[in-house]
């Protein structure tokens, strides 16, 4: 009986130890997989031991008990929510999450911020195609690439592992998704900024901004919700070819309101305004005449610019960088950067512009033949080029004077008389003209001789009766010469008088005509004769030795008595002629009966 009673009390400890863990551990079909507090019984190097009142203890990883990088706060003692996973493994442990109770926490505190449209805080942590995984307090969400930031970020390192707020656009808790955006959360407080920054904005206010981007003619800099533009020539005082010299994108510089258009929102940036004006008082810095050293900073075709100091730069033109080097590229006389000695020509302060000189350094060799050579001097020099207005001789090793292709012959002034000279031949030449100040030497080759035209010109002189030989019949008039070496014309208009006998046709080659000389060209050699003038004064002379119109006398009439007039005394002359040797023989014949 005793044995009976002892079996029957075991058995009822049983069932109320069973009953017990029943009311313990409840459904045990239902406590995998869900959220239970534990206690932190030990922490190791690598794992957390946490009780639940099961039959072991699980392991908790010590990275789940912190967001990257930080370093896990846990110790012996402290209650945590874990995942259960399943009651026992292979090894018969407890397998406890505390990461998916964190996310199982977090899933309902995220979908409470959705809701409202609130940030939400997060921590970029890696990357995955496309962009980048955040911690959300324990719910991994996705970050598009697009999503980053309002503008391209080429280097994410720096956001990396730090809290920052976040807008969440997409929840999906079947799919355990969830997409969020940072560039959401800097548009809106892009957007306050921009507000208030509009609102304050003024010229001459210093900002700080970030290099949004650089293009050729500037940077745009974003000024914490607006862009302004820094144009390159605002960068420096300084020559600045490119803004790339200068500036970065994503450098953070200070800068000043130049110009704001409130209407179009158009803000003008500048640097170089921070800095004192190098150019205050600078034509006491630079005096004319005043040779300076300096280097070489851009070459164009119209001269090259050098740089005096920094911010201050002068320009030498090409018609100064040397005596001799006519119309050649600045770049074969001078290069970039290299230093170069200079003389002040012009300071204009107003205009911010100084004129150098290169060649004003340098000995002139035009003052040099001005003082060895003299005009009339004969010599003989190298033909160094031919052009199509003259020839190019050497006087020396660095100077060319030049024969006009009119001082290249006296008969005749077309290239075609260049053709007889090669480069490289001697010739010998006249110099006509030493003009150092214009850096010039004429030279002439046809006056070694004498000119022909003036020994022909004798007794031709504008006014006078020539007798002509025509020699070409044109439209437009006649050719004629006059003592064989001088060329003249007489114009349509100047064959005669009446118009109906001003026809060229009714003269022919050979014919000699008498004409007066109207005009003469010394410079094409050629004079222009007319008959028509010819005419007219023989009328005036006829008029003014026989009489006028106004007496009532036909010209006819006056020509006619005239005429008579010439010939009575002609028939005088006749007689006188014929009575003279009459006279000497009567002379002699009485001289001779005296003796």
């Amino acid at each position: 009986m005793a044995h009976a009673a002892a079996r029957l009390e075991d058995r009822e400890d049983s069932k109320d130890f069973a009953k017990l863990l029943e009311e313990s551990l409840g459904n045990q079909d239902n406590f995998a997989g869900s959220v239970v507090n534990g206690t932190v019984v030990a922490v190791t190097d690598d794992f957390a031991l946490v009780d639940v009142g099961l039959k072991s203890e699980g392991r908790v990883p010590l990275q789940e008990f912190s967001r990257p990088g930080e370093d896990p706060e846990i110790k012996a003692g402290d209650t945590v929510e874990v995942f259960v996973e399943r009651m026992e493994n292979r090894d018969g442990e407890t397998v406890l999450s505390r990461e998916k109770a964190r996310r199982e926490e977090a899933w309902v505190e995220l979908e409470k911020a959705h809701e409202k449209e609130e940030r939400v805080t997060g921590v970029i942590f890696g990357r995955v195609k496309g962009g980048f995984t955040v911690d959300l307090g324990g719910a991994v969400a996705f970050l598009p690439g697009s999503q980053v930031d309002i503008r391209p970020v080429r280097d994410v390192s720096p956001l990396m592992d730090t809290p920052q707020p976040f807008h969440i656009l997409k929840m999906d808790r079947a799919r355990g998704n969830i997409v969020v955006s940072r560039r959401a959360v800097l548009e809106e407080s892009r957007e306050e900024a921009r507000s208030d920054l509009m609102d304050n904005l003024a010229e001459g206010q210093v900002l700080q901004g970030v290099v949004k981007n650089i293009t050729d003619y500037g940077a745009f800099v974003d000024l914490g919700g607006v862009d302004g533009l820094l144009h390159v020539t605002d960068i420096s005082w300084k020559r600045v070819n490119h803004p790339s010299e200068s500036l970065q994108i994503g450098q953070t510089i200070d800068v000043q309101v130049i110009r704001f258009n409130e209407e179009n929102q158009r803000i003008s940036l500048g640097m170089k305004q921070l800095e004192k004006d190098p150019w205050e008082n600078i034509d006491q810095r630079f005096a004319v005449g005043a040779v300076l050293k300096g280097r070489i900073t851009n070459i164009a075709d119209y001269g090259a610019f050098v740089e005096l100091e920094d911010g201050i730069e002068g320009l030498v033109h090409v018609s100064e960088m040397s005596w001799t080097k006519k119309n050649v590229h600045p770049g074969k006389i001078v290069s970039t950067s290299e230093e170069v000695e200079v003389m002040v020509l012009e300071v204009d302060e107003e205009k911010r512009r100084i004129s150098l000189g290169l060649k004003q350094t340098q000995p002139n060799p035009w003052e040099k033949i001005a003082e060895t050579r003299k005009e009339g001097e004969v010599f003989e020099g190298e033909v160094r080029n031919v052009t199509e207005f003259g020839l190019f001789i050497a006087l020396d090793d660095e100077i060319d004077g030049m024969v006009h292709l009119s001082d290249v012959s006296w008969d005749d002034e077309s290239e075609e008389v260049l053709r007889d000279y090669k480069t490289g031949e001697k010739v010998k030449v006249k110099i006509l003209e030493i003009d150092a100040d214009k850096e010039r030497v004429a030279l002439g080759i046809k006056q070694l001789t004498d000119d022909p035209f003036e020994g022909a010109m004798d007794g031709v002189k504008k006014g006078a009766v020539v007798t002509c030989t025509v020699t070409e019949i044109t439209s437009g008039g006649v050719e004629v010469s006059v003592n064989e070496n001088v060329k003249g014309f007489i114009k349509k208009s100047e064959l005669s008088r009446e118009r109906s006998e001003q026809r060229p046709d009714r003269f022919a080659v050979g014919e000699k005509v008498d004409a007066k000389v109207i005009s003469i060209d010394k410079k094409s050699r050629k004079i222009g004769v007319s008959i028509k003038a010819r005419e007219v004064d023989e009328d005036k002379q006829a008029m003014k030795e026989f009489g006028s119109t106004e007496s009532g006398a036909s010209l006819g009439d006056i020509l006619g008595a005239a005429l008579e007039e010439n010939q009575g005394d002609a028939a005088k002359k006749e007689e006188k002629a014929e009575e003279k040797p009459k006279k000497k023989a009567t002379k002699k014949a009485d001289d001779k009966d005296a003796e």
